[in-house]
């Protein structure tokens, strides 16, 4: 008796000879892992870490971008980061949506690598899953990006403007990096390391964040000189899906479900740990007091430095970035932040340019210092890939890595403003001056908390002891650590 095709093994239709079920089943979880970061992650994140008045404005920036990602990407932008070449940074555009595309075996056609010569030194990458696996997986990740980016325009940036600059940007910036860096563009074939977006993802969102920051304009004074988290707790819990969701972002990067993986998951873990502490130890010697907001952030930095060299590295490089990354950019953020008056003038509400800028690009040349030959070749198409510590051509890779940064930073600051300059002739970057007094009722007619709003007067047989961030009832002593800068 027959059984349905579903059910075949060995070559049915259902189970071609190419697919391996480990290998497809990972790659999928992993995808649900990095969407999980973004929806519920950030969203849950976003909506807690600001202050109670944008708290659904925030919240629905994430969701926003996530769906509108995930057509943008399956009709044109897939391809353009991960298709034929249509110039050394950019892919050509179409959709990837039919049956006949989605189910044949995955491959990166640009992925090619050749020797001098035009001999072909690495075959074409073309992972034992369809391609539906592979357009899933790569669609988490320009989404996440995206949202990452959000948190730079947080409590000022019109919906409106926001809801047209995501495709734009997606499509004229993300997809260049992608493409250049992962799908097969000039710094993949010249032998940039990013293991998993350390500059594609997290460099890109932070100086596009901060560059959107500059055109949208700084938030209301009011809120600028006091923005407490309305729900700490809430912070956490979307920090620890940030977290734990990052074992899908490292360790589905490989493409498969292999010996690369594993130590890149476990690389994660130590660098995001001990930034972590180290940003945590800084916060109690210098202001005296551990600030949990202050440890997200130093999670935050780990996990973002290890990203581009996540299966490349041994684990006592992991925490050597772990201390870097709970170091360097708690340094950018508490004192050279406050010291520079560019940096006062640009209203980067959450920070990203430090979380993500600079832990990303701390993170990819840390690569190139630290990055392993054997592991190296588990994974890189150039052959005799190396650190700078491992001698020979380690050398070079350190000025690589700097020139993959450079061509993501110089881009993303040109494109990001042409596109906020274009967006602004049509629709205003910057929300009234009534809706950013109000707050998310004034946007979105709608409320966090059932509870009295920002700007009523405090009438305790009404309230019941319940204060609002923005009355003298609330304590008025001077956060501490991290917390200030949010």
């Amino acid at each position: 008796m027959s059984i349905p095709i579903a059910y075949q093994g060995g070559t049915s239709a259902a189970v071609p000879d190419w697919l391996n079920k480990g290998d497809n089943a990972w790659q999928m979880i992993s995808a649900t892992l990095v969407g999980l970061q973004s929806v519920p992650g950030l969203v849950i994140l976003y909506g807690s870490i600001v202050k109670k008045k944008w708290a659904v404005n925030s919240a629905f920036m994430a969701l926003y971008a996530f769906a509108a990602v995930v057509i943008c990407w399956v009709i044109w932008a897939y391809k353009m980061s991960f298709g034929d070449k249509l110039l050394p940074f950019w892919g050509k555009a179409g959709p990837a949506l039919g049956q006949k595309f989605l189910l044949k075996q995955a491959a990166l056609p640009a992925t090619t690598h050749f020797h001098g010569d035009g001999s072909v030194e690495t075959a074409m990458i073309t992972p034992y899953y369809p391609m539906a696996s592979m357009v899933w997986f790569q669609c988490v990740f320009a989404a996440i990006t995206v949202i990452l980016l959000a948190g730079s325009v947080l409590g000022r940036m019109n919906i409106k403007a926001w809801m047209a600059f995501v495709p734009l940007w997606l499509t004229f910036s993300y997809t260049v990096g992608a493409f250049s860096l992962w799908g097969g563009g000039f710094l993949f074939q010249w032998g940039v390391m990013d293991y998993s977006g350390g500059f594609v993802i997290h460099l890109s969102s932070g100086i596009a964040g901060l560059t959107a920051a500059y055109w949208v304009g700084p938030r209301s004074t009011k809120d600028r000189e006091r923005f407490p988290p309305n729900n700490v707790l809430l912070t956490l819990a979307g920090a620890g899906l940030l977290w734990m969701g990052w074992a899908g972002f490292n360790g589905g990067d490989p493409y498969t479900a292999n010996i690369d993986s594993s130590i890149a998951v476990l690389n994660t873990n130590i660098c995001a740990a001990t930034s972590l502490l180290v940003w945590t130890w800084l916060d109690v010697i210098f202001f005296d007091k551990p600030s949990v907001i202050g440890a997200v952030q130093g999670m935050i930095t780990g996990l973002v430095c290890i990203t581009p060299g996540a299966g490349l590295v041994q684990g006592w490089a992991a925490i050597i970035m772990g201390i870097l990354s709970g170091s360097v950019p708690w340094f950018t953020m508490m004192i050279v932040h406050k010291r520079w008056p560019l940096l006062q003038k640009i209203d980067d509400t959450l920070g990203v340019f430090h979380t993500h800028a600079v832990a990303g690009l701390l993170g990819g040349l840390l690569t190139g210092l630290f990055a392993e030959p054997t592991l190296c070749t588990l994974f890189l198409p150039v052959a005799n890939s190396r650190g700078g510590v491992y001698g020979g051509s380690g050398g070079i890779q350190i000025l690589k890595q700097l020139v993959g940064g450079g061509f993501i930073i110089g881009w993303n600051v040109v494109v990001t403003s042409i596109i906020c300059v274009v967006i602004d002739k049509v629709i205003p970057l910057r929300m009234s001056e009534e809706q950013l007094l109000i707050g998310d009722d004034a946007v979105h007619g709608e409320e966090a908390y059932a509870l009295w709003g920002d700007g009523e007067k405090y009438d305790s047989t009404k309230h019941g002891g319940l204060y609002s961030d923005d009355t003298l009832h609330y304590r008025t002593t001077a956060s501490s650590g991290a917390t200030q800068v949010v």
